[in-house]
Formats: structure tokens, C-alpha cells, sequence
């Protein structure tokens, strides 16, 4: 009996360390996943202002409203579809839904290379925004393998796969750029497919049966999800203060592209080369700046400061007429990139285990809101004050990043007012601390032992 006893600590912490493995490798598939997809995503984006003025023989100016409308229709359908595959993974679990995106995604990339005229484009963008709704999956997932207490410093890891996916994809891009604006979707599109036979064979599934929900229609749909989390109103301001910030940070990704080839002259490698050094930036903040943040100054002051480099970069690009001013400002910006996943953060201490995928889908909902307005806002901006010649009055091509600057300083007194009404440096958590899952073997899916039931 004595050696029973004596053997039993080892054996839990053993258990303990294989628990903790598990949950580092379930972690790095689901980044990887999220990365490969970012990868696929950044390769196209040096390129698109040269194939939509190839496709519509349209000037830079032209082709920025174009470029509007094309954000607008893929920001529109992940708002309708976010809560549906957050909903779904509620219901069926994370991995079949992440899947399928990764399929729709291959198809939405071989679309658009293919694109002979505008319209391609859009449908392109059609099926691009409803596989892209399931980021709000990718983001539950985490939360479903991750404590309370450590969701923001993870949360950031997700900022930092898609700010190296920035760092790859858009200098790839750039560079593949100068065999044609079609070739980068070619690599997108394999891309894409390589990445969803990496999670068939590889990524378990993190949500237990004994913990999803039934699928409900009412709140699957972004104005259901809303109103289903209305039962706690500090999500509901925290997802206002998101959703200006994130209405200010569709300024970049919207004209940027047209700004530095309008003000700078740059090419598309140029472009992709840009991007790349953002996408170390941000992937460095993210993954070494916001964990230690969080843990000596808390969540909300991390978003404040956050918020407070945004303004500083968005205003200063506005004013910049030179390439060594815009990396610098390009560079300080990218700090900026804390704020979000320490909303998230927050967000998800709101709420219980089984609606995480809701929460997100609810996130996902909201920036995508904020997409919608977001680009056909910034791009109409830019093409009214691109439209006098260079020089004359009311010529002002940072116009737009100074809406965004005046925007985030909104966010920043929504995100105090709502910090000091609920108190939110010491609010205690709504959710439980999550089980990890197994790490299945490849192609199934894992499935927890029934004794850890006796949580539910």
C-alpha cells in the first residue's frame, strides 16, 4: 500500500505534463492552420489593384472604389455567416466547419484567377466571405483548450499567425506579382488546399460532445447572436468599442495599396515588401509584447495603450510623403495590434464555456459590420481627395487615415466608459476553466474520457 501511495503523485504529475503536451501540440496545429490560411490570403494582396485595372481598365482611383466594393461584398457575407458557422461549431464541433472553409477558399482563389471580367471578381468575394467566417471557429477553438485567465496571451498568438502569415504572404506575392496579377492566386488556391490536408490529417477536434448545443436558427444570424448575448451587457459595449476600432483599422488593408502607389510610386514588390515588415511588427507584438502586458498592467490598460499607438500611426501616415516615413509609422502601428486580442480577451471572460463559439461568431459578426462600412467609407475618402490634380486644393490623399485616427479615439472613450462602469479590473470570469482535448490520431477526432463528464 505504501508504494502505491508514493507511486500515485508521479502518475498525476505525469498525467499532468501529458495533459499539458497535448494541449502545446493541439495549439500549434490549430496556429499553423491559421497561419497557412493568412499565407494564402496575404499573397493576393499586392497584386489586386493590378488585376482589377487589367480586368476593368480603370485608373488607380477607379480601382479603389472597385477595390471598396470588393471588401464590402466579402465583409457582408461573413456578417451573415459568422454566427451561422459559430452556431454550427456550438453544434457539431470545431473541426468539420474549418474544414470546409479551407475547401471554399481553395475554390474562392481558382475563381478569381480565372476572373475574365469584374463580375468573377465578386463572386470570387462571395465565396471567399463565407469561408472566411470561420476565423470566429479558429478563435473558439483556442478558447476551448485555453484557461480563463490565459485566453488574451493566446488570443495574441492567433495575431501573431496572422501577422506572419503578413510577413510571407504579401512579400511572396509581390514577388510572384511580377509573373502576372493572376499567379498569386494560383499559389493562394494551393495553399489553401495544402492547408486543409494538414488539418484532416492532423487537427483533433477541441469541443466535446457532452458540452456542444443545439443548433438554433433565431441565433444563428448576426442580429440573433446579438440578442442572445444582450443578457450580458458589458459583451455588448466591449463589442461597440471593437467594432469602432476595427471600422478605423479597415483605413489600411482598404487603401493602402492605392496610398503608397498614389503618394510613393510603389510597385507591387514594393507593396508586398511593405506589408512584410508590418507583418513582423505585428507578429512580434503580438506573440512577445501582449502575454507579459497583460500579466504586469491588465488587460484594459493594454487596450488603451493599444488604441493610443493607432491614433499616433494613423495620423502620422496621413502626413507622410516619403518611404522611409511610412515604414516608420508602418512600424509603430504595428504595435498597435495588442488592443484587439486583449478586447477579446475580456470578451470571452463574459461568458459561459458552451457559448464561446457564439461570443465569436458574434466578434466575427461585428468586425465584419465594420468591414462592410469600413472600406466603401476609406475608398471613397481616397478617390475625393485623389481627384484634384496633385497640388491643387483639397488634394489629400492621408484623408483617410485621419477618419481613422478620429475614430479610434471614439473607441478609446467607449472602451473607458464601459471599463469603468463594470468594473472590469475586477471582474471575476463567467467561464469555467476549459478541459484540453486529446490529441487524436490523425484524421479522427478526439474524445474525452467520460469520467470528465462529472464537470458538465
Amino acid at each position: 500500500m505504501a508504494c502505491v501511495n508514493c507511486a500515485t503523485p508521479k502518475r498525476v504529475q505525469d498525467d499532468s505534463m501529458k495533459a499539458e503536451t497535448r494541449s502545446r501540440l493541439t495549439l500549434a496545429c490549430i496556429l499553423i492552420t491559421i497561419l497557412l490560411d493568412m499565407i494564402g490570403l496575404g499573397i493576393i494582396v499586392p497584386v489586386l489593384p493590378e488585376l482589377i485595372e487589367q480586368v476593368t481598365g480603370e485608373g488607380v482611383a477607379q480601382a479603389a472604389v472597385i477595390g471598396g466594393y470588393l471588401v464590402f461584398v466579402y465583409a457582408l457575407m461573413q456578417f451573415l455567416f459568422s454566427p451561422v458557422l459559430g452556431n454550427l461549431s456550438d453544434r457539431f464541433g470545431r473541426r468539420p466547419v474549418l474544414l470546409l472553409s479551407l475547401l471554399g477558399l481553395t475554390a474562392d482563389y481558382l475563381f478569381m484567377a480565372f476572373a475574365p471580367i469584374v463580375t468573377f471578381l465578386f463572386v470570387g468575394r462571395i465565396l471567399s466571405g463565407i469561408a472566411g467566417a470561420a476565423v470566429a471557429t479558429a478563435t473558439a477553438y483556442i478558447a476551448d483548450i485555453t484557461p480563463p485567465e490565459k485566453r488574451s496571451q493566446r488570443f495574441g498568438l492567433i495575431g501573431a499567425a496572422f501577422g506572419l502569415g503578413f510577413i510571407i504572404g504579401p512579400v511572396v506575392g509581390g514577388e510572384l506579382g511580377a509573373y502576372g496579377p493572376r499567379v498569386p492566386f494560383y499559389a493562394a488556391a494551393a495553399l489553401a488546399f495544402a492547408n486543409f490536408l494538414f488539418g484532416f490529417f492532423v487537427l483533433p477536434e477541441s469541443l466535446p460532445k457532452e458540452r456542444r448545443r443545439k443548433f438554433d436558427f433565431r441565433r444563428a444570424n448576426p442580429f440573433g447572436a446579438l440578442i442572445a448575448l444582450r443578457r450580458y451587457p458589458v459583451v455588448l459595449w466591449l463589442l461597440f468599442a471593437l467594432f469602432l476600432l476595427s471600422l478605423a483599422s479597415q483605413a489600411f488593408p482598404s487603401v493602402w495599396n492605392f496610398f503608397t502607389i498614389e503618394v510613393v510610386n510603389f510597385s507591387t514588390s514594393q507593396i508586398g515588401r511593405a506589408l512584410g515588415a508590418f507583418g513582423i511588427g505585428f507578429a512580434l507584438s503580438q506573440a512577445f509584447l501582449i502575454g507579459p502586458l497583460v500579466k504586469r498592467i491588465g488587460e484594459w490598460s493594454t487596450v488603451l495603450i493599444g488604441l493610443t499607438v493607432a491614433t499616433i500611426a494613423f495620423v502620422g501616415t496621413a502626413f507622410i510623403h516619403t518611404s522611409f516615413g511610412l515604414y516608420g509609422f508602418l512600424m509603430f502601428g504595428s504595435l498597435s495590434g495588442i488592443a484587439a486580442p486583449a478586447i477579446n480577451g475580456l470578451l470571452s471572460r463574459q461568458v459561459p464555456d458552451d457559448g464561446q463559439g457564439e461570443l465569436q461568431g458574434a466578434v466575427n459578426a461585428t468586425n465584419s459590420l465594420a468591414s462592410i462600412l469600413g472600406p466603401l467609407a476609406a475608398t471613397q475618402i481616397f478617390a475625393y481627395f485623389t481627384n484634384p490634380p496633385k497640388g491643387e486644393p483639397g488634394y489629400f490623399p492621408g484623408a483617410p487615415f485621419i477618419a481613422a485616427g478620429a475614430m479610434i479615439v471614439l473607441a478609446a472613450l467607449v472602451f473607458v466608459y464601459t471599463a469603468w462602469r463594470y468594473d472590469l479590473m475586477h471582474r471575476q470570469p463567467v467561464a469555467r476553466h476549459p478541459k484540453r482535448p486529446d490529441m487524436a490520431p490523425p484524421g479522427q477526432q478526439a474524445t474525452p474520457p467520460h469520467a470528465e463528464n462529472s464537470e458538465k
